[in-house]
């Protein structure tokens, strides 16, 4: 998976629409899209990660299934996310030998320190702002991207609440991935949001 701006699907089920500002984040520059919806069945789950998986290969990124290993195998993803009710991270290593799994810490360093130590891809912290996706989530700060990366070596993601504006001192403090949900699916222009955010990388 290639640094950068790391797509997260809202949960949204008008499947061209969905499309439509994914194709147009990649175009901006977002190296990784994971699929996450809590919300949907199982048949529009399918056909929408379908769509993605075959979005992500034409334009050349990663695509991650957020908790749910059987359709990630099924869509032949190139990850897996999983958070605290989503079972161990062993177990799906044992159950997809060679599957990329990353693995949400929230702010819990120790927890990141287990995961690392027991091959996850990446940790993820989070939230690193106020999130309006979760809003309830615990905050995570900055120093914990630091650490993972000085005291670990991991690869580090982080979410919540993270736009355009807020981003560089994220990006400054080590992480790999920007994971962004909000201030690109309901930007007026994604591309151009996404770009913003693209840059900090390079």
């Amino acid at each position: 998976m290639k640094r950068g701006l790391y797509l997260v699907t809202p949960d949204l089920d008008d499947s061209a629409r969905l499309l439509d500002i994914s194709r147009t984040a990649i175009r901006g520059g977002a190296t990784v899209l994971q699929y996450r919806h809590k919300t949907a069945a199982a048949a529009l789950r399918l056909k929408q990660a379908r769509a993605l998986r075959a979005l992500t290969h034409e334009l050349g990124i990663s695509l991650i299934i957020n908790d749910d290993l059987p359709l990630a195998l099924q869509v032949a993803a190139d990850g897996l996310h999983i958070g605290r009710e989503d079972g161990e991270l062993a177990a799906v290593l044992a159950a997809a030998p060679g599957l990329p799994v990353g693995v949400s810490c929230y702010n819990d360093f120790e927890r990141a320190r287990t995961a690392h130590a027991g091959g996850a891809a990446y940790v993820a912290f989070g939230a690193m702002y106020a999130s309006l996706t979760k809003p309830q989530a615990p905050s995570a700060p900055i120093d914990l991207i630091r650490r993972a990366k000085q005291e670990l070596g991991a690869n580090v993601a982080c979410i919540g609440g993270i736009t355009a504006a807020n981003a560089a001192p994220l990006v400054a403090a080590g992480a790999d991935w920007i994971a962004v949900i909000t201030d690109i699916y309901q930007a007026a222009d994604p591309q151009a949001q996404a770009a913003k955010i693209a840059a900090l990388f390079r």
